[in-house]
Protein backbone atom coordinates (compact mmCIF):
# COMPACT_ATOMS: atom_id res chain seq x y z
CA UNK A 1 0.00 0.00 0.00
CA UNK A 2 1.32 3.53 -1.05
CA UNK A 3 1.41 6.21 1.54
CA UNK A 4 -1.74 8.14 1.47
CA UNK A 5 -1.53 11.99 0.69
CA UNK A 6 -4.34 14.74 1.80
CA UNK A 7 -5.45 17.69 0.11
CA UNK A 8 -7.75 20.17 -0.04
CA UNK A 9 -11.15 19.05 -2.66
CA UNK A 10 -11.71 22.21 -4.77
CA UNK A 11 -12.62 21.09 -8.11
CA UNK A 12 -16.61 20.15 -9.44
CA UNK A 13 -14.67 17.02 -10.80
CA UNK A 14 -13.74 16.29 -7.30
CA UNK A 15 -16.57 16.83 -5.95
CA UNK A 16 -18.05 14.56 -7.86
CA UNK A 17 -16.18 11.81 -7.36
CA UNK A 18 -17.02 12.58 -3.37
CA UNK A 19 -20.98 12.15 -4.40
CA UNK A 20 -19.66 8.58 -6.05
CA UNK A 21 -17.50 8.11 -2.70
CA UNK A 22 -20.90 8.72 -0.62
CA UNK A 23 -22.66 6.76 -2.42
CA UNK A 24 -20.87 3.86 -2.05
CA UNK A 25 -19.87 3.97 1.51
CA UNK A 26 -23.60 4.58 2.40
CA UNK A 27 -25.02 1.73 0.14
CA UNK A 28 -27.31 1.62 -2.26
CA UNK A 29 -30.51 3.22 -2.62
CA UNK A 30 -29.02 6.01 -0.17
CA UNK A 31 -30.69 9.62 -1.14
CA UNK A 32 -29.37 11.92 0.91
CA UNK A 33 -25.98 12.20 -0.26
CA UNK A 34 -24.62 15.87 -0.34
CA UNK A 35 -24.59 16.69 -4.06
CA UNK A 36 -22.38 18.80 -6.19
CA UNK A 37 -23.72 22.61 -6.07
CA UNK A 38 -23.79 22.33 -2.21
CA UNK A 39 -20.18 21.19 -1.78
CA UNK A 40 -18.79 23.55 -4.27
CA UNK A 41 -20.77 26.37 -2.77
CA UNK A 42 -19.96 25.87 0.83
CA UNK A 43 -16.69 25.43 0.03
CA UNK A 44 -16.66 28.85 -1.44
CA UNK A 45 -17.84 30.02 1.48
CA UNK A 46 -15.75 28.50 4.51
CA UNK A 47 -16.59 25.11 4.15
CA UNK A 48 -13.74 22.33 4.42
CA UNK A 49 -13.42 19.66 2.27
CA UNK A 50 -10.58 17.67 2.35
CA UNK A 51 -9.69 14.26 0.41
CA UNK A 52 -7.18 11.39 1.18
CA UNK A 53 -5.76 9.89 -1.69
CA UNK A 54 -3.81 6.44 -2.91
CA UNK A 55 -2.12 7.29 -5.91
CA UNK A 56 -5.15 9.10 -7.76
CA UNK A 57 -7.50 7.10 -5.94
CA UNK A 58 -9.76 9.17 -3.45
CA UNK A 59 -10.38 6.86 -0.46
CA UNK A 60 -11.64 9.18 1.99
CA UNK A 61 -12.93 12.08 2.64
CA UNK A 62 -14.14 14.84 5.45
CA UNK A 63 -16.94 17.76 5.00
CA UNK A 64 -17.89 20.29 7.32
CA UNK A 65 -20.11 23.48 6.73
CA UNK A 66 -19.70 26.83 8.60
CA UNK A 67 -22.20 27.33 11.12
CA UNK A 68 -23.04 29.52 14.41
CA UNK A 69 -23.32 28.15 17.66
CA UNK A 70 -24.21 30.78 20.61
CA UNK A 71 -23.45 33.71 18.32
CA UNK A 72 -20.15 32.67 17.69
CA UNK A 73 -18.72 31.14 14.14
CA UNK A 74 -18.39 27.34 14.24
CA UNK A 75 -17.38 24.50 11.82
CA UNK A 76 -20.28 21.42 11.51
CA UNK A 77 -18.59 18.22 10.54
CA UNK A 78 -21.66 16.64 8.70
CA UNK A 79 -19.46 13.38 6.89
CA UNK A 80 -16.38 11.52 7.63
CA UNK A 81 -16.56 8.33 4.71
CA UNK A 82 -13.41 6.03 4.24
CA UNK A 83 -13.62 3.01 2.23
CA UNK A 84 -13.21 -0.64 3.85
CA UNK A 85 -9.76 -1.31 2.75
CA UNK A 86 -8.92 1.61 4.53
CA UNK A 87 -11.09 1.98 7.58
CA UNK A 88 -7.91 0.72 9.98
CA UNK A 89 -5.12 2.56 8.23
CA UNK A 90 -5.26 5.78 10.48
CA UNK A 91 -6.81 7.35 7.52
CA UNK A 92 -9.86 8.93 9.83
CA UNK A 93 -8.27 9.73 12.16
CA UNK A 94 -5.68 12.36 10.08
CA UNK A 95 -8.70 13.32 8.27
CA UNK A 96 -9.96 14.79 11.52
CA UNK A 97 -6.59 16.01 12.55
CA UNK A 98 -6.30 18.30 8.87
CA UNK A 99 -9.72 19.57 9.96
CA UNK A 100 -8.82 20.76 13.25
CA UNK A 101 -5.64 22.63 11.14
CA UNK A 102 -7.47 24.13 9.05
CA UNK A 103 -10.44 25.24 11.17
CA UNK A 104 -7.58 26.57 13.78
CA UNK A 105 -5.97 28.52 10.86
CA UNK A 106 -9.69 30.38 10.95
CA UNK A 107 -9.46 31.61 14.35
CA UNK A 108 -12.32 29.23 15.45
CA UNK A 109 -12.11 27.17 18.60
CA UNK A 110 -14.66 24.27 18.17
CA UNK A 111 -16.19 21.91 15.56
CA UNK A 112 -19.26 19.85 16.09
CA UNK A 113 -20.59 16.81 14.29
CA UNK A 114 -23.27 14.03 14.79
CA UNK A 115 -22.75 10.01 15.83
CA UNK A 116 -24.40 7.37 16.59
CA UNK A 117 -23.91 6.66 20.27
CA UNK A 118 -24.44 3.04 19.81
CA UNK A 119 -21.30 2.91 17.35
CA UNK A 120 -18.23 1.56 19.51
CA UNK A 121 -15.19 1.98 17.50
CA UNK A 122 -16.76 5.77 16.30
CA UNK A 123 -17.07 6.53 20.42
CA UNK A 124 -13.51 5.25 20.93
CA UNK A 125 -12.12 7.48 18.57
CA UNK A 126 -14.23 10.71 19.08
CA UNK A 127 -13.33 10.54 23.23
CA UNK A 128 -10.24 8.72 23.52
CA UNK A 129 -8.31 10.02 20.45
CA UNK A 130 -10.36 13.41 19.85
CA UNK A 131 -11.10 14.12 23.00
CA UNK A 132 -14.86 15.36 23.09
CA UNK A 133 -17.31 15.57 25.03
CA UNK A 134 -21.33 15.24 24.54
CA UNK A 135 -24.17 17.03 26.63
CA UNK A 136 -26.74 16.61 23.61
CA UNK A 137 -28.77 13.53 22.64
CA UNK A 138 -31.18 14.20 19.38
CA UNK A 139 -34.03 11.65 19.19
CA UNK A 140 -34.26 10.38 14.81
CA UNK A 141 -32.56 13.85 13.59
CA UNK A 142 -32.59 12.70 10.37
CA UNK A 143 -35.71 10.74 10.27
CA UNK A 144 -35.67 7.49 8.09
CA UNK A 145 -32.25 7.09 6.74
CA UNK A 146 -32.70 5.03 3.26
CA UNK A 147 -29.01 3.97 3.84
CA UNK A 148 -28.62 0.05 4.53
CA UNK A 149 -26.46 0.52 7.17
CA UNK A 150 -29.15 1.89 9.62
CA UNK A 151 -31.66 -1.07 8.35
CA UNK A 152 -34.80 1.40 9.37
CA UNK A 153 -33.21 2.02 13.24
CA UNK A 154 -34.19 5.66 14.36
CA UNK A 155 -31.32 8.22 13.83
CA UNK A 156 -30.96 8.98 16.92
CA UNK A 157 -27.05 11.01 17.69
CA UNK A 158 -25.05 12.23 20.25
CA UNK A 159 -23.66 16.12 18.97
CA UNK A 160 -20.29 15.78 19.84
CA UNK A 161 -18.37 19.17 20.82
CA UNK A 162 -14.29 19.08 20.24
CA UNK A 163 -12.95 22.48 21.63
CA UNK A 164 -10.00 21.94 19.74
CA UNK A 165 -7.63 24.54 21.54
CA UNK A 166 -8.64 23.13 25.17
CA UNK A 167 -5.49 21.18 27.10
CA UNK A 168 -8.14 17.87 27.28
CA UNK A 169 -7.62 18.48 23.54
CA UNK A 170 -4.20 18.66 23.19
CA UNK A 171 -3.34 15.74 25.59
CA UNK A 172 -5.41 13.47 23.86
CA UNK A 173 -4.16 14.31 20.40
CA UNK A 174 -0.11 13.81 22.01
CA UNK A 175 -1.48 10.41 23.73
CA UNK A 176 -2.27 9.22 19.82
CA UNK A 177 0.45 10.35 17.99
CA UNK A 178 2.48 8.77 20.50
CA UNK A 179 0.73 5.51 20.41
CA UNK A 180 0.60 5.06 16.91
CA UNK A 181 4.24 5.54 16.98
CA UNK A 182 4.49 2.79 19.46
CA UNK A 183 6.12 5.12 22.30
CA UNK A 184 3.82 4.21 25.28
CA UNK A 185 0.78 3.15 26.18
CA UNK A 186 -2.52 4.87 25.28
CA UNK A 187 -3.86 7.40 28.20
CA UNK A 188 -5.98 5.65 30.75
CA UNK A 189 -8.58 6.91 33.29
CA UNK A 190 -6.94 6.87 36.69
CA UNK A 191 -8.67 4.38 39.36
CA UNK A 192 -10.00 7.14 41.81
CA UNK A 193 -11.59 8.64 38.68
CA UNK A 194 -13.43 5.10 38.01
CA UNK A 195 -14.33 4.00 42.30
CA UNK A 196 -17.41 6.28 42.45
CA UNK A 197 -18.73 5.69 39.49
CA UNK A 198 -22.13 3.86 39.50
CA UNK A 199 -23.43 1.48 36.52
CA UNK A 200 -26.48 2.84 34.72
CA UNK A 201 -27.01 -0.61 33.50
CA UNK A 202 -25.07 -3.51 32.23
CA UNK A 203 -24.61 -6.27 29.39
CA UNK A 204 -25.45 -9.69 29.44
CA UNK A 205 -25.20 -12.30 26.65
CA UNK A 206 -28.26 -12.48 24.55
CA UNK A 207 -27.56 -15.43 21.56
CA UNK A 208 -24.39 -14.07 19.90
CA UNK A 209 -25.26 -10.75 20.91
CA UNK A 210 -25.53 -8.58 24.27
CA UNK A 211 -28.52 -7.17 25.72
CA UNK A 212 -29.03 -4.60 28.11
CA UNK A 213 -30.45 -5.12 31.52
CA UNK A 214 -30.59 -3.79 35.05
CA UNK A 215 -31.21 -0.47 33.88
CA UNK A 216 -31.50 2.00 36.43
CA UNK A 217 -33.07 5.61 36.01
CA UNK A 218 -32.91 6.99 39.24
CA UNK A 219 -28.99 7.50 39.91
CA UNK A 220 -27.54 10.39 41.69
CA UNK A 221 -23.44 9.78 41.73
CA UNK A 222 -20.76 12.22 40.54
CA UNK A 223 -19.98 9.83 38.04
CA UNK A 224 -22.31 6.82 35.84
CA UNK A 225 -21.05 4.36 33.77
CA UNK A 226 -23.73 3.27 30.66
CA UNK A 227 -22.72 -0.08 28.53
CA UNK A 228 -22.86 -0.40 24.94
CA UNK A 229 -22.45 -3.51 22.93
CA UNK A 230 -19.62 -3.72 20.13
CA UNK A 231 -20.70 -3.96 16.48
CA UNK A 232 -24.18 -2.99 15.77
CA UNK A 233 -24.34 -2.29 12.75
CA UNK A 234 -23.93 -6.37 12.20
CA UNK A 235 -26.53 -6.39 14.90
CA UNK A 236 -29.12 -3.93 12.96
CA UNK A 237 -28.55 -6.57 9.73
CA UNK A 238 -29.05 -9.88 11.82
CA UNK A 239 -31.16 -9.16 14.87
CA UNK A 240 -33.19 -5.97 14.13
CA UNK A 241 -35.82 -6.27 17.18
CA UNK A 242 -32.65 -6.16 19.49
CA UNK A 243 -30.88 -3.49 17.90
CA UNK A 244 -33.87 -1.41 18.43
CA UNK A 245 -34.36 -2.36 22.07
CA UNK A 246 -30.58 -1.20 22.24
CA UNK A 247 -32.25 1.85 20.57
CA UNK A 248 -34.62 2.35 23.17
CA UNK A 249 -32.93 1.70 25.97
CA UNK A 250 -29.94 4.44 25.46
CA UNK A 251 -32.37 6.64 24.14
CA UNK A 252 -33.79 6.42 27.86
CA UNK A 253 -30.62 6.13 29.91
CA UNK A 254 -28.86 9.35 28.22
CA UNK A 255 -32.10 11.71 27.58
CA UNK A 256 -32.74 10.97 31.38
CA UNK A 257 -28.94 12.01 33.16
CA UNK A 258 -28.30 14.35 30.58
CA UNK A 259 -31.59 16.34 31.27
CA UNK A 260 -30.60 16.22 34.88
CA UNK A 261 -27.10 17.43 34.17
CA UNK A 262 -24.57 14.88 33.31
CA UNK A 263 -22.20 14.71 30.14
CA UNK A 264 -20.61 11.95 28.90
CA UNK A 265 -16.75 12.72 29.11
CA UNK A 266 -15.27 9.72 28.09
CA UNK A 267 -15.31 6.18 26.80
CA UNK A 268 -13.16 2.30 27.51
CA UNK A 269 -13.62 -0.10 24.66
CA UNK A 270 -13.27 -3.86 26.00
CA UNK A 271 -12.74 -5.73 22.95
CA UNK A 272 -12.70 -8.99 25.11
CA UNK A 273 -16.24 -8.46 26.31
CA UNK A 274 -17.11 -7.39 22.95
CA UNK A 275 -18.09 -3.77 24.99
CA UNK A 276 -17.74 -0.42 25.43
CA UNK A 277 -18.55 1.84 28.38
CA UNK A 278 -19.06 5.51 28.26
CA UNK A 279 -18.46 7.76 31.63
CA UNK A 280 -20.66 10.62 32.38
CA UNK A 281 -20.05 12.92 35.14
CA UNK A 282 -22.28 15.79 36.19
CA UNK A 283 -21.53 19.65 34.76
Amino acid sequence: MRAITYRDLTTLEEFARVVDMERDIWGPGYDEVVPVPILAVTVKRGGILIGALDGDRLVGFVFSLPGIKDGKATQWSHMLGVIDDFRNAGVGRELKLLQRGRTLAMGLDLVEWTYDPMQALNAHLNFSTLGVVVEEYEENVYGESTSPLHRGNPTDRFVAQWWIRTPHVERRLADAVSVSKGLGPALKLRTSELADALPVNRVAASGEWLESVDVDLSLDARRLLVDIPMGFTDMLASDHELALAWRICTRAIFTTYFDRGYRAVDFMLDRRGRKGTYLLTRN
